[in-house]
């Protein structure tokens, strides 16, 4: 099956302050707040959410079609992806922008202030699903530029192509009937269970009315696993156990990426939300959305160490 996915394409610049904020921030004075914390330096890191899930995917033995928009600093995402196998074909560089970009300052007691640059997500892709094989092609629409978000569903309904919708981060930017519209059409909704009822109330639509929209609805719920709501009603999925819990960031694409990969297999959506699970065990073992590492025979070891053969 072939697999493309759209979102977004960011790097995340992050930075540690040994103090803590409150202790510079004079509650009094926030009308004319002006201050400056000097960090211990600054790690960048690959990130977005099309990169993300397209790189997980990678280590599952795909090789994604990622359709976004990059800035003039793309070589150093490029080559990257290269690295991994993974096409720039879809990519459109905007060389008048930076590539997105969020930079998060952490302090002592883990509170962040963080500024985001959506830079070359301002401008839409561009790339053209007129030759996909409606037969054999998957499209994820995940948080990225909105206007490629609507109009990749529009393509996807008059071509009959199976597209799942993952609206994340991007919610708060959608109107309630173009939320909707988004929506009804699709092969799958997956989303946490907050973003779940916030779609609920933006839309005036309450679960069973969704789920006529969409075949399937996968309700993920952190530590508890996720739910998948049918048309047979509702089935719960245990997560996979975590070797050791380093950073949840990015375990949501990873899980993605899983389910896809179980999507392209043909396997059951019970089974592939199992393989999102399983995935998504890497991502949190590790600091960062992009830096776990496992070979296919090394995922199939784990899966079946959780629940059984494939």
């Amino acid at each position: 099956m072939d697999i493309y996915i759209s979102g977004s394409l960011a790097y995340d610049r992050i930075m540690d302050f040994p103090g803590k904020f409150s202790d510079h921030i004079l509650p009094d004075k926030i009308h004319i707040l002006n201050v400056c914390f000097t960090v211990n330096g600054m790690i960048e890191k690959f990130g977005g959410t099309a990169g993300n899930i397209a790189y997980s995917l990678s280590l599952l033995e795909e090789r994604p079609v990622i359709l976004a928009t990059i800035g003039k600093d793309y070589q150093g995402y490029f080559d990257w992806l290269k690295k991994n196998n993974i096409p720039t074909d879809g990519i459109k560089v905007i060389n008048e922008e930076f590539t997105a970009g969020a930079y998060i300052t952490t302090d002592r007691a883990d509170n962040q202030i963080t500024g985001f640059n959506p830079g070359a997500m301002k401008y839409q892709s561009g790339y053209s699903l007129d030759s996909l094989n409606p037969d054999n092609a998957v499209v994820l629409i995940a948080p990225g530029n909105l206007q490629d978000m609507g109009e990749f569903a529009s393509a996807c309904r008059t071509k009959g192509i199976s597209y799942v919708c993952d609206p994340g981060q991007s919610l708060t930017a959608w109107d309630s009937r173009a939320l909707a519209e988004w929506i009804d059409g699709s092969m799958m909704l997956i989303t946490n269970d907050y973003e779940l009822e916030l779609i609920m109330k933006m839309t005036g639509l309450d679960k069973k009315a969704l789920a006529g929209m969409t075949r399937i609805i996968i309700t993920t719920l952190g530590e508890k696993g996720s739910l998948i709501t049918g048309a047979d009603g509702d089935f719960s999925v245990p997560p996979a156990k975590v070797h050791e819990v380093i950073d949840p960031t990015g375990a949501g694409d990873a899980y993605r990426a899983g389910l896809i990969k179980g999507l392209s297999l043909n396997k059951d959506i019970v089974t592939a939300a199992k393989m999102g699970a399983v995935a998504a065990t890497y991502a949190i073992e590790k600091y960062g959305t992009q830096e776990h590492h496992f070979t296919y025979g090394d995922f199939l070891r784990r899966y079946e160490d959780n629940f059984g053969e494939i």
